[in-house]
């Protein structure tokens, strides 16, 4: 079993910066590719990014390609979504999950998931 805990979520004005991050405990994070998905207020959770086990290959939506890296710190256990120039339309709750090594882009491919952080940005 993995276990995530997000956190680092916030209200932000348009074009801020904020970098959630999720913690990872349980079996070694190190083997496990994690993804970022959120949700707003009545739509289907969507695909955010993704970084592999090894951090070497990396995924994102069209929609924040550029803007949001996802770096991970092995060392910590421990990945972030460095969020910039965010913009209100970003506004959902956001989620990590884990999976085996390999990236994936869609939500059935993880096993595991955090609670979420709420991010909310003002224009």
């Amino acid at each position: 079993q993995v276990q995530l805990v997000e956190s680092g979520g916030g209200l932000v004005q348009a074009g801020g910066s904020l970098r959630p991050s999720c913690a990872a405990s349980g079996r070694p994070s190190n083997n496990y590719a994690v993804g970022w998905f959120r949700q707003a207020p009545g739509n289907e959770r969507e695909f955010v990014a993704a970084i592999d086990w090894s951090g070497s290959m990396t995924d994102y939506a069209d929609s924040v390609k550029g803007r949001f890296p996802i770096p991970r710190d092995d060392a910590k256990n421990t990945v972030y979504l460095q969020m910039n120039s965010l913009k209100p339309e970003d506004t959902a709750a956001y989620y990590c999950a884990a999976r085996l090594r390999y990236i994936r882009n869609y939500e059935a491919a993880f096993d595991y998931w955090g609670q979420g952080t709420q991010v909310t940005v003002s224009s």
